[in-house]
């Protein structure tokens, strides 16, 4: 399996923060979550699935760097209104980041991305193993 690459919080001395971002949820206007991602494999492939819904294809970007491969997503809204006596000017900004290790076994040329229905799926192709490893036993003259 891919294993994923998290940013975990460093806490040296832990104490509840009362101003945390759990708390403040509902009060900001930040838009940032990550997608839920499926991962499986079979005998020729590892398989990720991103639920991406109401994401243009322009808008997500894949990248390999060395042995990681990261997911992303930057999406800006404007909108601009003048009528009688007043302007209105709203704007929204979402993102999301996913990285994953790449296993040694991948051949890295033929990884495909497909994008139907709010789904990214990603396709990681194993490298085929040699057809002449074959299990035997050699006599010794």
């Amino acid at each position: 399996m891919l294993p994923t690459i998290t940013k975990r919080t460093f806490r040296p001395f832990y104490m509840p923060i009362f101003f945390d971002d759990d708390f403040f949820t509902g009060l900001t206007a930040k838009t940032t979550s990550m997608p839920a991602v499926n991962i499986r494999e079979d005998e020729k492939n590892y398989f990720l699935e991103l639920a991406v819904p109401g994401i243009d294809r322009n808008n997500l970007k894949i990248d390999i760097n060395e042995d990681v491969l990261t997911i992303s997503s930057e999406t800006k809204n404007e909108s601009d209104e003048t009528k009688e006596g007043y302007k209105r000017k709203e704007f929204s900004y979402s993102s999301f980041c996913r990285s994953f290790y790449i296993p040694e076994n991948v051949t890295r040329e033929k990884i495909e991305a497909n994008y139907k229905e709010g789904i990214l799926s990603v396709v990681l192709p194993k490298q085929e193993e040699e057809k002449n490893k074959i299990s035997r036993q050699i006599k010794i003259s």
